[in-house]
């Protein structure tokens, strides 16, 4: 669309009754031809705020760790157009003036003009070995800095090819930046990774990575919903003080069924004196988010560790086990060989995912995606279901022992499998792993767009 285009399909959906964002990069004032839009509105006689943002220049800088002022060598900063309309009414830019301007220079839209305006700085007389530094996709995984010099900078984007989006930076101050800036020195920077956990459940392990510098994909092996029956389970809530132990298989039966218990059965303090089991680390701190206390958690995450640990218990005691809707039935057998009483309801349901994000397929099959979480057995199986064989051209982070047994059943050998059975087991395997490679091949790799 072009800009007139743009005008006025903004001033027709205001004029339709309907709230209009006009997002923008940067910040809309600053060679975002912001002005226009509002003069638009101004003229049809719509209201509109503007929200500032923070300008290319400034985010750039800072993100490739490049101190756009400085006591020694910048009191000033000019931000300067790399694109003029060609028969504007005002002046044009006066070279004569920048190449003796006190501070440092910032071209936004400059790429593809590099070489115009680095020829009338230095036709002007600035220094051809004033430092550069072209600043690409500010922010984002694969944010590059390409260092270089005014007498150089055309002919090394000539050369690399390189295409907007790019702010260039000129000025002493970018010889005073580390090699690697905070931003690229992050220990996933450049590394892409797989998130499989259902939607609702993948935002803290995304943020966790992509702090981490990863950028994060979003692909659902599994859908987690409630149960098509709670009778089984609202009966057994009705009658919690005939049970000895309640016993947790996953995070998520802890959070279906607590929920439930506050909102139709009086609360969490029906629990009475009715004993916890966690199968791991991860249920116990879902416990500990309704703060409650687990009572037993065995060493390792599994029904059978789980089944041990309580086998003492057993014998004539009433347990309630809290479920999927499916799952493996080794924890209720062996509780039932011990002598315990024992109760089973499903306060979840867990379903395939039938069909992958095509983006995310074409990614996988093109070897463009470095690491797959695999968080569950249950995952594991649609993994291989939805993907196959594709799922061998990335390393799968496996969560535990019983996981990866999944994977190794398919034929898959998990690149790295979790100490500690949790989210933040598997982040700290994975970069564990990246670590380890990156001491034997330090260049990050960076996908192309």
């Amino acid at each position: 669309m072009g800009q007139d285009q743009i005008n006025a399909r903004m001033v027709a959906a205001a004029e339709e009754g309907k709230i209009v964002v006009r997002l923008k990069g940067g910040d809309p004032d600053v060679f975002g031809r912001g002005t226009e839009e509002t003069t638009a509105l101004l003229a049809a006689g719509i209201p509109y705020e503007t929200v500032p943002g923070v300008t290319a220049a400034l985010a750039a800088a800072a993100y490739a760790g490049i101190p756009i002022t400085h006591a020694d060598w910048s009191s000033a900063v000019a931000l300067v157009t790399g694109q003029e309309r060609h028969g504007k009414e005002g002046r044009t830019l006066d070279y004569g003036a920048l190449a003796d301007f006190p501070g440092t220079l910032v071209f936004y839209m400059g790429v593809t003009s590099a070489g115009p305006w680095s020829e009338a700085l230095l036709r002007r007389g600035k220094s051809p070995d004033t430092p550069v530094a072209i600043v690409r996709r500010c922010s984002w995984h694969d944010q590059r800095t390409i260092r270089c010099t005014l007498g150089t900078v055309a002919g090394v984007i000539a050369q690399q090819r390189l295409r907007p989006p790019a702010v260039i930076i000129v000025g002493q101050v970018v010889s005073l930046a580390p090699e690697v800036s905070w931003f690229a020195a992050r220990p996933l920077f450049g590394t892409r990774v797989l998130v499989t956990r259902p939607r609702h459940q993948s935002g803290a392990l995304a943020d966790r990575l992509s702090a981490l510098g990863a950028e994060v994909l979003i692909q659902p092996a599994i859908e987690i919903s409630e149960p098509p029956d709670w009778g089984p389970a609202d009966r057994a809530l009705e009658n919690l003080d005939g049970y000895d132990w309640l016993v947790f298989s996953s995070a998520n039966g802890v959070s279906y069924l607590l929920n439930r218990l506050w909102e139709r059965h009086g609360g969490l303090r029906r629990l009475g004196k009715i004993k916890l089991a966690a199968i791991g680390p991860g249920t116990a701190e879902e416990l500990l988010r309704f703060r409650l206390r687990a009572d037993l958690v065995p060493g390792v995450s599994r029904a059978e560790a789980l089944a041990g640990a309580l086998a003492a218990e057993a014998p004539g005691r009433r347990f309630l086990l809290v479920r999927a809707s499916r799952g493996r039935e080794v924890l209720a057998e062996q509780l039932l060989a011990a002598g315990a009483e024992v109760e089973q309801v499903v306060v979840y349901r867990s379903g395939d995912v039938e069909r992958p994000e095509p983006g995310v397929a074409a990614a996988l099959d093109a070897g463009r995606i470095d690491w797959i979480t695999v968080t569950s057995s249950a995952i594991a199986q649609s993994l291989v279901r939805l993907f196959g064989d594709a799922l061998r051209r990335a390393k799968l982070a496996s969560i535990s022992p019983i996981t990866s047994e999944v994977l190794r059943r398919a034929g898959l050998e998990p690149a790295v499998e979790a100490t500690s059975y949790t989210m933040a087991g598997v982040v700290e395997a994975i970069l564990e792993n990246e670590a380890q490679s990156r001491r034997t091949t330090p260049a990050r790799r960076t996908w192309p767009n």
